[in-house]
């Protein structure tokens, strides 16, 4: 039995849920043909329109402050590659190597200190503020749903005061079948009935009107109180969010201008150290070159036992004499007394047959043609003209049509695989981040 009443409830509230929505489709309608009057309050529309303005401008932010922190994520990956490089490069006998390594780590400690300060201190500030407007906007929704039934409550009621005058004529002057055919005793108590009837549902009718009427204004009441002073609490939440980026951002760089001193001194000391001595470099083995324990290579022609060369370098070259100062001419890299494989490589550079080049002239590759970049991020594409990267992507570079269209820290280009599939710039150009990649060729 409870289970029946149960569902005989829901069946009710969905059936009266469904007449609501009759009755406020058709009061729109009726209002729109200008058959029926809206209530309007010019002031809260204005509130309205505020809170949609403050809504965007949020939503504008909160995206903005998301592709900012993107960029500071990508900026300390790029600086931490960077620093890394520096280390494998620095030699274990080089002094100050172990300050080097230190202040590696330092520097990727304060980008990430950075980046948190700016989650914590900006964007969850920032979602905390725009967390609030949801619920806002569905009040808003609802009281203009809830002002509808009031004016069709209002509506139907004043419907019923005006056919009031004609009601007790009706009654005072019996015309139907019923009240001529009625015996005269009888007519009074029919009377009587209409009377009764009229009032109660002109009563009801009433109820109605004040229900629906309270209902409107209770959320009429918060939401006038509560809009201008959200609208009024943007202007602190600017402030706040801005100064706190600028602060975090001035005392970051401060903190990695430090850093950056630290290593200028770090390096500065080894040029002094290696810059006015001699030192030698010797030859690395070519992939070629027999590995030790293979068989040794074969003497040079003079019978003189074999030896590995050495390039002495000299940072302050000696002055040439006054009997060669002023006829000698530089040689050619063919005559001097270069290793054989870097006179080859000199010329093969020169007469641009080196392996490896642009291609800017192949026939596979698009016109105008210029490097090849690999992304080493992934990047969503925010408007039609721009590329969608995956890491791993390579890109072709190419030329803008209109050079005055390039905007600082962006490039042009087609994806390697889309090009090849289709051979068609129209259809597979777009501009990228430039730090978002990474020259490959």
């Amino acid at each position: 039995m409870a289970e029946m009443g149960s569902k005989g409830v829901t069946a009710g509230k969905i059936a009266s849920n469904v007449q609501k929505k009759l009755t406020r489709a058709q009061e729109k309608v009726l209002q729109k043909l200008g058959k029926a009057d809206e209530t309007k309050d010019e002031q809260f529309e204005q509130c309205v329109q505020n809170f949609n303005k403050q809504l965007t401008e949020g939503t504008r932010l909160q995206k903005d402050l998301r592709t900012y922190l993107a960029s500071v994520k990508a900026m300390h990956e790029a600086s931490k590659k960077l620093n890394e490089c520096l280390q494998e490069v620095y030699e274990p006998d080089w002094p100050g190597r172990d300050e080097a390594n230190k202040i590696a780590e330092n520097n990727d400690l304060l980008w990430l200190d950075y980046h948190q300060k700016l989650v914590d201190q900006a964007l969850l500030t920032m979602d905390t503020y725009l967390g609030q407007f949801p619920d806002i906007k569905s009040r808003i929704a609802k009281r203009g749903r809830k002002l509808v039934d009031y004016d069709s409550a209002r509506h139907h009621y004043e419907s019923l005061q005006t056919a009031k005058k004609k009601d007790e004529a009706k009654i005072a002057k019996p015309v139907s079948l019923l009240e001529k055919a009625a015996p005269q005793w009888c007519q009074g108590k029919l009377q009587a009935h209409l009377v009764a009837q009229t009032n109660l549902l002109r009563n009801q009718a009433e109820e109605e009107l004040i229900k629906a009427q309270k209902v409107f204004e209770e959320m009429n009441v918060d939401l006038q109180e509560e809009l201008p002073s959200l609208w009024n609490s943007r202007v602190g939440f600017y402030v706040n969010t801005f100064q706190s980026i600028a602060g975090l951002e001035e005392n970051f760089h401060k903190e990695m201008s430090k850093l950056n001193q630290n290593l200028n001194d770090v390096l500065v000391s080894l040029e002094k150290q290696h810059g006015s001595n001699t030192f030698t470099v010797k030859a690395q083995p070519s992939d070629n070159a027999p590995a030790k324990g293979n068989k040794s290579p074969s003497p040079p022609p003079d019978g003189s036992p074999a030896a590995t060369p050495e390039i002495r370098v000299n940072h302050e070259p000696e002055p040439p004499s006054s009997a060669t100062a002023g006829a000698s001419l530089p040689k050619s890299p063919s005559q001097s007394s270069l290793p054989a494989v870097v006179v080859e490589t000199f010329s093969a550079t020169v007469n641009g047959t080196v392996e490896g080049g642009s291609g800017a002239g192949r026939l596979d590759l698009p016109p105008g043609f210029m490097f090849k970049v690999q992304a080493q991020h992934d990047y969503v594409a925010t408007d039609t003209d721009e590329l969608q990267l995956k890491a791993g992507d390579v890109v072709l570079v190419i030329p803008f049509q209109n050079p005055e269209e390039q905007d600082e820290g962006w490039l042009m280009g087609v994806k390697e695989s889309d090009w090849n599939q289709h051979k068609e710039l129209e259809k597979c150009r777009g501009v990228f981040p430039e730090n978002f990649t990474e020259r490959v060729q």
